[in-house]
């Protein structure tokens, strides 16, 4: 019985100081990207809202009206019954791209605290 619980604890390869502080360090910084860019699309997503809300009332009362917009760094005329189907697509795309990262760093938080766990790592606070 104890000759099966030490071949389950030598499953972490050893590492140095060094090696744990980088990887550690590593981890940080992915999950600090991760975040970053579920909050950057996050904000996005909620503008598309924010336009999709103005352009389906100019949907409802005229929906050949102008309205502009900039694809690729090119200022497009097209008409409110045109752009509306454009912008729910972007705007769904960009919610399916947060549901990914948010999984991505989910399971990035989880290899995290697996890592903290098998190198006994814990924040200088808590003793």
């Amino acid at each position: 019985m104890s000759s099966s619980k030490k071949s389950k604890a030598p499953t972490v390869p050893p590492l140095s100081d060094h090696e744990v502080q980088q990887t550690y360090s590593r981890f940080q910084g992915d999950l600090q990207n991760l975040a970053s860019k579920i909050g950057e699309l996050e904000q996005e997503a909620e503008e598309h809202a924010l336009v999709l809300s103005t352009l389906n009332e100019a949907l409802a009362e005229e929906p050949d009206r102008k309205c502009f917009r900039l694809i690729g760094g090119v200022l497009v005329e097209r008409t409110v019954k045109d752009i509306v189907p454009a912008l729910q697509t972007n705007r769904d795309g960009i919610r399916k791209v947060i549901a990914s990262l948010t999984d991505q760093y989910k399971t990035k938080e989880g290899e995290f605290e697996k890592f903290k766990e098998d190198h006994k790592i814990r924040p200088a606070g808590r003793v």
